[in-house]
């Protein structure tokens, strides 16, 4: 990380990605296949996160392997900011994140509300928020929360549910779409 920005970029990383042809992203799962054709060699994460001020840039899958280090320095960026406890970050969460930030073909980083939430901070927004579930999936490291300031929250969730990879929840009011691995399905907020 410098100037508060996580690069992500190893040795091999880099050796890679100067092979790679096309920079695309897809879920991995069996039901979300047709992202995976025609896919390139590199799969690509960016992210701003306004509570900790930290930029991500990451590729983090190339040639059919995920990059333990990428996936350590997503993890880490995507910590419950409140009291900075990790949990590994779901890989097919990342995966539908950048498959959804493709389809809407935007350069701008997401903006990162919401990733991984310790217990007791989902436990402290459940006390304040009726929106807030007490299983979330935030507290396996298996759903996040974004905003593209160049895409409505409508545009973000209709690309996330084209993946029919997971849970996708609109919150139209605090402009942010939910994006997670678990089963498929949709709610308003």
């Amino acid at each position: 990380m410098t100037n508060g920005t996580m690069t992500g970029f190893t040795r091999r990383g880099i050796l890679r990605a100067f092979a790679a042809t096309a920079v695309t992203a897809a879920p991995t799962f069996s039901n979300a296949a047709g992202f995976l054709r025609g896919a390139g060699d590199i799969r690509r994460v960016r992210m701003y996160s306004g509570r900790t001020g930290e930029n991500l840039d990451m590729i983090y899958w190339v040639e059919s392997e995920y990059i333990p280090e990428a996936m350590d320095q997503i993890t880490h960026f995507m910590r419950d900011w409140r009291n900075n406890k990790t949990i590994q970050i779901d890989n097919r969460t990342i995966d539908i994140i950048a498959a959804v930030h493709n389809l809407l073909d935007v350069n701008e980083p997401y903006s990162l509300l919401s990733g991984y939430r310790s217990p007791e901070t989902n436990a402290a927004l459940r006390q304040s928020s009726r929106g807030v579930a007490r299983n979330s999936l935030h507290m396996r490291g298996q759903a996040a929360d974004l905003r593209l300031a160049s895409r409505s929250v409508n545009q973000m969730a209709a690309a996330a549910q084209s993946c029919s990879a997971g849970g996708v929840g609109r919150y139209a009011g605090s402009n942010f779409v939910h994006m997670d691995c678990g089963d498929v399905r949709t709610w308003n907020g």
